[in-house]
Formats: C-alpha cells, sequence, structure tokens
C-alpha cells in the first residue's frame, strides 16, 4: 500500500527531507479514504444476479414528474447514491418524496422555487435535465452547471439550443443556465449529435409547449423511450418512441401516474461479464434481451455463450476454447444505441485483457473515459493508450492489487477485474460504484463471490466478516490494504 500511495502524491521524504513527518504529510486523495471493496479473486460463481430497475432511466423519470401537478408513483427505482441526490435536489424545489423498497413516490403540486442548489446539482449530472420540466411548467428555471463523474466536457449546448428554438430566453451566468419563456411554442429541432441528455430534456419541455415539436436526429437509448412512455402515461402526446425522430404535441397540462422503470442493461451487461471473466455460469434478470444486442453480440464474437431464457433472463456460459484461454479478443467500438454502449467500454475492457490476442476498443461517445486502463495495468493487463483507443494485448492472468475507481464504470472494471486476480484486491473509490450498483457486494456474494465492504481503507470487512461467509476464513494478514 506504502508504494501505491507514493505513486499517486509523491513521497514527501525525497521532497522535504529535513522536515518532520507530521510536516511533511501529505492529504490523501478523496477517493482514498472512503469505503473500500476487498476482492478475493479466482471464485467460481454459480446462481442467478437480480437486476434492479434502470438507474439512468429513473433519474430521468424523476425529473420528468416535476410535469405534473400532482402525485406519481414510480416502481422498480434503485436505491442508488445518485437517486438519492435527485430525490433531494426533488426536495429542495417543493416535491414531495417518499423512497420505500424499490418504489418512489413523487408529487410536484406544491413547487416552491424554480433554482436548484448548486451543492446537489454539482454532484449529479442528470440533475440537469431538469431544466426542461421546471421551463415548461413555471416558465422559468435557475439551474447550476451539472457535475457528475469526470468522464469528458459532455456541454449543455445541445440543450441550450433547443430550448432557446422553443422559444426560451436562455443565459449562462457564473455557472449557472437562467432559461425564461413567457410560453414555449413547438418547432423542428435537429441535434447535431443524438444526446440522450438533450433529446429528454427538449422532449420534457415540448410536452407542454404550444403545438408540434419534432426533435430529429433524436437519442434512441432505451430510457429515452422509457421517459417517453411516462410522459405518455402523464397524457402527454409523443409519437416516434424509440426512433431517431420524435414528435410531440403540446398539451396544457399532465397529470399523474403509476409507472415501472425498465430493467438496467448496463447493469445486467455488467454482472454477464462477471460470468464472463470468472469462468462461470450465471443467469441475470430480469432483463429486455433487445437492449443488449450489442452487448450479447460482441460476447459472443469472444467466443462466449449466451442464451436467452425465457423473455426476460440471460444465461452466460464459459468459452470453450481449444487453447484454453478465457475469450478471444474481438475490436469494439463504442456508439450511440443501438451501438455499443459506452457505459459498458470499462467493464468489457476488463474482460478483453484476459483475451486470447490482441483488440481495439475505441471510445467515440466521451473523451475522457479511459481512466481504469493504468489501474488494469496495475493488475497485470497489457493496454496502451493512444487518443481514444486502447489497444488490448491479452494476457493469461491478472494479480490482485489496491487500485482506485476514479468513475463509476471504471470501478466496475476494477471489480470484474478483481473476481478474475489470483489474490486480493482493494478497490478504492467505493462512492462511485455506490452511485450506479445497489448492493453491488452483496449480489456478487449471492454467487459465490468473496467481495466484501470495509469501512474504511485500513479496516476489515465488518459485515460479514470473512470467517462467517465462508466457514474458513481468510486470515487477516492477506487482506490487502
Amino acid at each position: 500500500m506504502r508504494d501505491f500511495f507514493d505513486n499517486r502524491v509523491g513521497r514527501t521524504e525525497s521532497l522535504a527531507p529535513n522536515l518532520s513527518p507530521a510536516q511533511t504529510r501529505v492529504a490523501a486523495p478523496p477517493e482514498m479514504m472512503g469505503p473500500v471493496l476487498k476482492i478475493v479473486g479466482k471464485q467460481t460463481l454459480s446462481g442467478h444476479i437480480p437486476i434492479g430497475g434502470a438507474k439512468n432511466s429513473a433519474l430521468a423519470l424523476m425529473a420528468g414528474s416535476l410535469l405534473a401537478p400532482a402525485a406519481c408513483r414510480i416502481h422498480n427505482v434503485p436505491r442508488l447514491l445518485d437517486i438519492e441526490r435527485m430525490g433531494q435536489i426533488l426536495t429542495s424545489l417543493g416535491v414531495k418524496v417518499s423512497h420505500v423498497g424499490n418504489t418512489l413516490d413523487l408529487d410536484a403540486s406544491s413547487l416552491k422555487t424554480s433554482q436548484a442548489p448548486y451543492e446537489l446539482v454539482s454532484q449529479l449530472r442528470a440533475s440537469f435535465f431538469i431544466i426542461g420540466p421546471l421551463l415548461a411548467r413555471l416558465g422559468v428555471a435557475r439551474v447550476p452547471l451539472p457535475g457528475g463523474c469526470a468522464i469528458g466536457s459532455r456541454p449543455v449546448d445541445l440543450h441550450v439550443r433547443g430550448l432557446q428554438a422553443l422559444g426560451a430566453t436562455v443565459q449562462i451566468e457564473h455557472g449557472v443556465v437562467h432559461a425564461y419563456a413567457r410560453k414555449l411554442v413547438g418547432t423542428r429541432i435537429y441535434l447535431d449529435y443524438p444526446s440522450v441528455g438533450a433529446t429528454e430534456t427538449l422532449m420534457m419541455a415540448a410536452t407542454l409547449a404550444e403545438g408540434e415539436t419534432v426533435i430529429e436526429n433524436a437519442a434512441q437509448e432505451p430510457e429515452v423511450a422509457d421517459l417517453a412512455r411516462f410522459c405518455q402515461a402523464m397524457g402527454a402526446r409523443i409519437r416516434g418512441v424509440g426512433t431517431n425522430t420524435v414528435v410531440v404535441v403540446g398539451v396544457p397540462r399532465l397529470h399523474g401516474t403509476e409507472y415501472t422503470v425498465i430493467p438496467d442493461r448496463i447493469e445486467a451487461s455488467t454482472y454477464l461479464i462477471a460470468g464472463a471473466i470468472t469462468r462461470s455460469e450465471l443467469t441475470v434478470g430480469p432483463v429486455i434481451p433487445d437492449h443488449l444486442r450489442a452487448v450479447i453480440a460482441k460476447l459472443r464474437d469472444m467466443g462466449l455463450r449466451v442464451e436467452e431464457e425465457g423473455p426476460n433472463r440471460l444465461r452466460i456460459a464459459p468459452a470453450q476454447l481449444s487453447s484454453g484461454w478465457l475469450c478471444q479478443a474481438t475490436d469494439i467500438q463504442t456508439l450511440p444505441y443501438p451501438g455499443f454502449p459506452t457505459d459498458v467500454q470499462a467493464p468489457i475492457m476488463a474482460l478483453a485483457a484476459l483475451s486470447e490476442g490482441s483488440c481495439t476498443i475505441e471510445e467515440t461517445v466521451f473523451e475522457n473515459r479511459m481512466h481504469h486502463i493504468p489501474e488494469l495495468n496495475r493488475m497485470g493487463a497489457d493496454i496502451r493508450l493512444k487518443n481514444r483507443v486502447a489497444i488490448v494485448r491479452g494476457v493469461p492472468s491478472l494479480s490482485g492489487a489496491p487500485v482506485v475507481a476514479t468513475d463509476l464504470r471504471a470501478g466496475a472494471a476494477l471489480v470484474l477485474a478483481g473476481l478474475a486476480a489470483e489474490g486480493c484486491s482493494t478497490i478504492h473509490g467505493l462512492h462511485y460504484i455506490d452511485r450506479g450498483y445497489e448492493a453491488i457486494d452483496e449480489k456478487l456474494r449471492s454467487v459465490g463471490a468473496k467481495v466484501y465492504r470495509c469501512n474504511n481503507p485500513a479496516g476489515i470487512p465488518a459485515t460479514p466478516q470473512p470467517e462467517q461467509a465462508d466457514g474458513k476464513g481468510i486470515p487477516l494478514q492477506n487482506w490487502p490494504t
């Protein structure tokens, strides 16, 4: 752990040899200070992993609830840090929020403000989606520029230009987007890029606009379609759901509804890869297989067996390569849906690191989403980065190590690598993983993984203890720190 820490913050002794330890102490990065996951690798997994509701869909639906001056009940909402943060943002606006189990009750009948708090919005990219509903409902919205994982600039210019086309006056001052409109008026909008966030923002704003709005080159992601169906359930008139041309005819008012979020295709993909990377047979569900076609195709290209079991369950089984390698290398390029999802780029790179041969993985959606490469290499992977293309040379095995997650999906990749690695791994930056994976440690333990959550980097698993979990115990001195 000492070498690991020194590599990131510098060896203070060499910088200031005449100072006392207290004077030379360097503050650890935030990722190093919170809870961690400790993983004992090379365990064979078996069983079924339940898939929760789609985080990215649930966040958009929560924003959409602002459109109706009534109560909405949303089922299959995962209990995640991002969901909690969005709930806090809605509460600050005057929405009554109750999250019991996986059912979320929202009542936006008494909005008290159009201004979202910076300290909350700055932590969550998806919170910017509230600008469309607030503007449509109140005629004014003041939303700070968003935060979230540091995976690229992800500008809001498409949102702004679209709202301006609908008749809004939009200004950005001191990091806050101010939007005003006496009445939004339908128009034809062409998106230069099929942005999920821009499509969702403009579609929600258009539901209460006067006349017809046509959004061309719209994002086709399942989460966008889910939001459209939610708005339809509230009384919105939307055509072209799931296509690249969405037509919205404005209505005077929307009403409350009850709705169920679609399954999370990214979570399902991650656990399919967990089965693949551990040479295990797993089932995952509920899923909508059509939402995972690109991922399934690439897993099959790698030699893995992926089968549909009924309408909403997938089974993955190990590849049967005569060479004995885990899988075969295959080239991957991330693209907007229905292409290969950018959110699965990091997880599948962990699998590709153990594949037979070499491949390239190109990230075309975000310009800064390769921070997991140095951490995978720390575990023994052989990956080089050239611009947005990762060149992956397969290696026979990985070794456990302390590593740092720098964003949500990078964290998932490191967990997967830890499952496959020889020995023990410690994953720092667990708060990133908790943003998008509900109880990831519990779900993996339920199928035989040795994954434990610790409250501090130097601690041992609090609940359950390793001795309680496997009957034999893991000597504490063997836990990586």
